[in-house]
């Protein structure tokens, strides 16, 4: 591997041999980056790793991204969006700008480039300009501020990584730049080869094209832009697969402004008539049905007319949030009876694949990922849906896994919105499921805590795959009973492990006993023991004590990353969750 000094050497040459004018030697303060929105990401997230002086939150890159973002909640993956950032002139070389990244277990130069910053580096340039094993890395971003010998009329430039489906062609539809002018502004590109960068004029926020200053000696893209050019593919072993493998995202994960309407006929044809053969789920609202209209699969809600505000609840919220661990709405029907038909999720629910013997265990690493999935879901429209809104029936009943395991959160009948992230509201209508529900419902007191807590509930399910109310057998319960005779012969999930936790002692043999007996051997108990202890800290009795569902998710993060090395950094990162578990 070749040292930095060389690279900028050849820059040196390359600059030289160009033009008199080609070396940066003022910025233009402002570019852009095409950023291909991949699957579970969202604005909070890109403008956190894209932070600069010009990006300090989501509103930031939403304002230049108005044309193609109905709102700040609904990104459309495999799409891209333009993300500004400074343009500098480095080291006196050629413009770009710098991103400070934090480095995280499992990570490598190579997700970080093709994935987390979207191809908009590459991993040998990473490898270049770091030092190894450094906790926060340098991501460098190149740009460019126009060519006064091409154009005046445009300043302001898209650096814009090439995909695999991209020609000169479509780019200049999709951009409405004229093929020529694209190809004034990156003379010998070849525009269909699937890696690399092209620069194009790019509108402002106010969606109109930025003239150059006048008098500006911003660097011209005609010579400095082949230099560049040049020196990346230098480093460019490969660049943008990342595109093609996205590209064929399933339909599922496409966001649609309007769920369609189907016609009562649609829907009785898909399910011969709601037959029971069809019949695949019974709900507190309604039945659900197998059916296949217009060709797709899917689960068909059929509700009665009284469960109008559950209806308009799930209707109003699936077609405004959008996220890969949210069920999809395809569409709905109002004819006779209300319809919300889904997309169809092939492995049914968490709790049936949890309690249900003659399904195959999943593993830990499986239970892991899903407890993951479900605290992004809820993250998002705990932390990122405007407004935000708070699911009230979390249960391992209305996880769905897919084919591959991925968890999905259903039924969003109980969903309210309130006004803020922080608020607590008050309702005389219980809402929940036995079990699942937190202390504080007994005085109707909502907030995204009961939330929290029912998650709590989720992770101690997914660790004993026993329900959260347990039948217990009379002769356990006879120490406890004595002279009682009376007393129930139910207790909930969280009373037994609340048993384990606080007995003298190590509990770690009271939590073996509790582990689904199924796993056998094929875990670990220190992972085990820290989702108890996750779980602990989301069902503190105090909703204010218990951690936000982004803790829980940087938490879970963590914890999954070290199932398999034995790292213990994951108890760093439960140390501030931790700190709400009252004792």
């Amino acid at each position: 591997m070749k040292p930095i000094k060389f690279i900028l050497s050849l820059l040196l040459m390359l600059l030289a041999s160009s033009s008199a004018e080609s070396k940066c030697s003022k910025t233009c303060d402002l570019a852009l980056a095409s950023y291909y929105i991949w699957e579970g990401t969202n604005l909070t997230y890109i403008s956190n790793i894209m932070q600069s002086n010009v990006v300090s939150k989501p509103l930031d890159i939403f304002s230049y991204n108005t044309d193609t973002l109905p709102n700040l909640d609904m990104l459309r993956f495999s799409s891209r969006l333009n993300v500004p950032f400074p343009c500098d002139c480095i080291n006196d070389e050629f413009l770009g700008h710098t991103f400070l990244y934090e480095f995280h277990p499992r990570e490598t130069y190579a997700s970080i480039a093709e994935l987390t910053f979207s191809n908009l580096t590459n991993k040998e340039w990473m490898e270049k300009v770091n030092v190894p094993d450094s906790v926060k890395v340098n991501v460098t971003v190149n740009c460019s501020c126009g060519d006064k010998m091409v154009s005046k009329d445009y300043g302001l430039f898209i650096t814009y990584p090439l995909s695999s489906e991209d020609t000169l062609e479509s780019i200049a539809k999709h951009t409405k730049v004229k093929p020529e002018l694209l190809q004034k502004y990156n003379p010998g590109v070849n525009f269909s080869k699937g890696s690399g960068l092209v620069f194009i004029p790019g509108k402002d926020k106010n969606g109109v094209y930025v003239p150059l200053p006048h008098g500006s000696l911003a660097t011209a893209v005609g010579g400095t832009c082949t230099v560049l050019l040049l020196a990346i593919s230098i480093y460019a072993i490969y660049f943008r697969n990342k595109n093609a493998k996205e590209s064929k995202l399933p339909s599922k994960y496409i966001v649609v402004d309007k769920s369609p309407k189907f016609s009562y006929e649609e829907l009785a044809n898909a399910t011969d008539k709601f037959s029971l053969a069809n019949k695949i789920g019974q709900g507190g609202f309604g039945e659900v049905y197998y059916g296949e209209p217009r060709g797709k699969k899917t689960a068909i809600k059929k509700m009665k007319m009284q469960a109008t505000r559950e209806f308009l609840a799930e209707l109003k919220i699936l077609t405004r949030v959008h996220h890969c661990n949210l069920v999809h709405l395809i569409g709905y029907c109002v004819e006779g009876s209300l319809f919300l038909v889904y997309e169809y999720i092939d492995n049914g629910n968490l709790s049936q694949n949890l309690h249900d013997s003659e399904r195959g265990p999943m593993t830990w690493s499986t239970r892991m990922q899903i407890a993951l999935d479900v605290a992004r879901g809820l993250e998002y429209i705990h932390e990122h849906s405007v407004p935000v809104y708070i699911h009230r029936d979390i249960k391992s009943d209305n996880i769905l896994l897919n084919e591959n395991f991925t968890g999905k959160i259903a039924d969003f009948g109980l969903t309210r919105l309130t006004d803020s992230a922080n608020s607590t509201d008050n309702t005389l209508h219980v809402a929940g499921t036995f079990g699942y529900m937190p202390p504080e419902n007994v005085y109707g007191r909502i907030s995204r805590k009961i939330d929290v807590y029912a998650f709590g509930v989720v992770l101690y399910e997914l660790i004993s795959a026993k329900p959260a109310v347990i039948k217990i057998d009379k002769t356990e319960f006879e120490s406890e009973i004595r002279t009682n005779e009376s007393i129930d012969e139910y207790k909930s999930l969280v009373a037994l492990f609340d048993e384990v936790i606080d007995q003298k002692g190590d509990p770690i043999e009271g939590l073996r006993n509790l582990v689904d007996p199924r796993l056998e051997d094929n875990y670990s108990i220190d992972s085990i023991s820290k989702m108890a202890k996750l779980a602990r800290a989301c069902l503190n009795r105090d909703p204010k004590r218990r951690p936000t569902m982004r803790a829980v998710v940087v938490s879970l993060m963590t914890l999954n990353s070290t199932i398999d090395d034995g790292s213990r950094s994951a108890s760093a990162a439960l140390s501030t969750v931790m700190e709400h578990d009252s004792k």
